[in-house]
C-alpha cells in the first residue's frame, strides 16, 4: 500500500481543464442572452441567475485543480503552467460575472450598440479558448499542436478588435453622451467587456507556453 501510494500519478487535469472552459463559455453565452434580453426583467433576471451559476461552477473546478496539485505527485505538465492556466481561466468567468453584476449595480437602462459588439467579440473569445484548451491533451500530435497555436493567435486578433472597439465607443461616448452618469455607467461597462478578451489573450499566451514547451 505504501508503495502504491508512491507510485506517480497524473491526475485528470485535462479532463478538469475541459470542464472549465466549458463553463466559461457557458457564461459567456448567458451574459450574451442577458444582454439580447436586457429590456425584459424576467429574462434578465433568469440570465443573470445563469452567469451566477456557471462562474459558481467554474470556482468549483479551479478548487479541485488546485487542490490535484498538491495531491498529484507526477503531473502533465508544469505545475507551475497547470496553476497559471486554470487561474487565468479562473478570471475569466469571474469578470463574466463582475460584468453582468456591475450592469445590475449600476442600474444600466439600455443596452448600446457598442456592448452587443464587445458582448460578440467576449464570446467568440471565450469559445476559441476552449477549442484551444480541448487540444491540450493532444499536443504530443503535431497536428494538435499546431492547432492549438492557430487558435491562439484567432483569440489574439479577436482581443485586438475589441481593443479597437471600445476605443471608438469611449471616443463616441464622451463626445456624444451630455449625461455624466451615463458616461461612468457605460465607460465602466465597456472596460470589464474588453478585459474579458484581454483575460482570454492571458490565458492563450499560457497555452501557447504549454504547447511549444511540450509539443
Amino acid at each position: 500500500m505504501l508503495f502504491g501510494k508512491l507510485l506517480p500519478r497524473e491526475g485528470n487535469f485535462f479532463e478538469m481543464f475541459n470542464q472549465h472552459a466549458d463553463r466559461i463559455v457557458e457564461a459567456a453565452r448567458a451574459f450574451s442572452q442577458l444582454v439580447a434580453n436586457y429590456a425584459d426583467p424576467h429574462l434578465r433576471d433568469k440570465y443573470n441567475q445563469d452567469v451566477d451559476n456557471a462562474e459558481r461552477a467554474a470556482d468549483r473546478v479551479t478548487h479541485e485543480v488546485n487542490k490535484a496539485i498538491h495531491k498529484t505527485f507526477i503531473t502533465p505538465i508544469d505545475r507551475e503552467q497547470i496553476h497559471t492556466l486554470i487561474n487565468t481561466m479562473d478570471d475569466v468567468a469571474d469578470l463574466i460575472q463582475d460584468s453582468a453584476e456591475t450592469m445590475a449595480l449600476y442600474d444600466v437602462r439600455h443596452m448600446t450598440e457598442e456592448i452587443t459588439r464587445l458582448t460578440d467579440l467576449s464570446v467568440r473569445c471565450c469559445e476559441r479558448l476552449r477549442d484551444a484548451v480541448k487540444l491540450l491533451d493532444k499536443i504530443a500530435d503535431p497536428e494538435a499542436a499546431e492547432a492549438a497555436l492557430k487558435t491562439c493567435e484567432e483569440i489574439d486578433r479577436l482581443e485586438s478588435d475589441a481593443d479597437r472597439v471600445m476605443r471608438a465607443a469611449m471616443s463616441k461616448l464622451f463626445r456624444e453622451e451630455p449625461d455624466v452618469r451615463e458616461v461612468i455607467k457605460l465607460k465602466a461597462i465597456y472596460e470589464l467587456l474588453e478585459t474579458i478578451t484581454d483575460k482570454c489573450e492571458d490565458v492563450a499566451n499560457t497555452i501557447e507556453g504549454i504547447v511549444l514547451e511540450n509539443s
